[in-house]
């Protein structure tokens, strides 16, 4: 199986941020170690790509080092050049991904699922809309017209909803924590939110039913899951409970109804920001492992 990884670009940060970059650089580590995979370097998204999901004003303010200090701060990330082309490669991995998945079944970026980002804006450690910006590739090259997002990190995925509000060849399921980022929530094609303290067997029950209803809905070709390490019971930003067994049957869930439909997905990993960052890399590396079993 393909994984696409982007941690060898350089992203400086200050002293003190909190944000878990290890966690790329590990679970590449870990995932090379098996010696299972192919571990390929993506393209970076290009103007063209990322100018049909994102405006040309914020495209090039981005690029530009423009963004305002309220910009950054909603970001959570400062400008820098090393930003800007990690997010291109990061956005890149998930559009190669796709590529992949089209012709092998599935695909992986180790990193993505930037489903904080909208249109004309980033926000929540997300510049480009990885997914976005991959659906609409794979439309505007022919490769298929309906697509399904699933999205199970803990917070909900308001700037892909956002951006597809008023596309009907794009569906967005998005399963995540009642009363976590972003306290305003958008409004996904369907929004299954679970209140806090939500445990293994409540949480299965529940994807279970929402993912039919996601599927009948929208009758996908192609499927993008963003996993999550961020349900997990230790994870400091999750409020949920679940073990790192249940997150695994939620992973073996959603390829096994894109296996009994023989839609092809691609995968991101998604957030995870548990105070051992060995956690983080079990819960991601684990979502890639189940994948590799349901590969053509």
């Amino acid at each position: 199986m393909k994984l696409y990884y982007t941690d060898h670009f350089e992203l400086p940060l200050p002293d003190g941020h909190r944000f878990p970059m290890d966690k790329y650089r590990l679970l590449r580590e870990r995932l090379t170690a098996t010696g299972q995979y192919e571990l390929l370097v993506p393209l970076a998204a290009d103007d063209e790509a990322l100018l049909r999901v994102h405006t040309n004003d914020y495209l090039q303010r981005v690029c530009d080092g423009a963004l305002s200090e309220l910009d950054q701060k909603r970001i959570g990330f400062p400008w820098s050049p090393g930003l800007v082309e990690r997010s291109r490669y990061s956005t890149g991995a998930t559009m190669c991904a796709a590529r992949t998945a089209l012709q092998e079944g599935v695909s992986v970026n180790l990193a993505g699922g930037t489903h904080h980002s909208f249109a004309d804006a980033g926000a929540g450690f997300c510049v480009f809309n990885d997914v976005a910006v991959a659906a609409k590739m794979l439309q505007a090259e022919n490769s298929i017209s309906q697509v399904l997002v699933v999205d199970c990190d803990v917070h909900q995925g308001n700037g892909t909803a956002e951006i597809f509000v008023d596309d009907e060849s794009v569906f967005t399921f998005s399963m995540h924590g009642e009363r976590n980022y972003p306290f305003r929530k958008a409004t996904s094609d369907l929004d299954v939110a679970m209140p806090d303290g939500t445990n293994d067997m409540e949480y299965l029950a529940t994807l279970e039913v929402a993912l039919n209803q996601a599927i009948i809905a929208s009758r996908p070709e192609f499927v993008f899951y963003v996993a999550g390490a961020d349900p997990f019971a230790g994870d400091r930003l999750g409020r949920l409970k679940l073990t790192k067994s249940g997150l695994a049957e939620r992973d073996r869930m959603v390829y096994g109804r894109c296996q009994d439909l023989n839609v092809p997905f691609a995968v991101c990993m998604g957030g995870g920001y548990a105070n051992e960052v060995n956690d983080i890399v079990d819960v991601h590396a684990q979502t890639v492992e189940e994948a590799g079993r349901f590969r053509r």
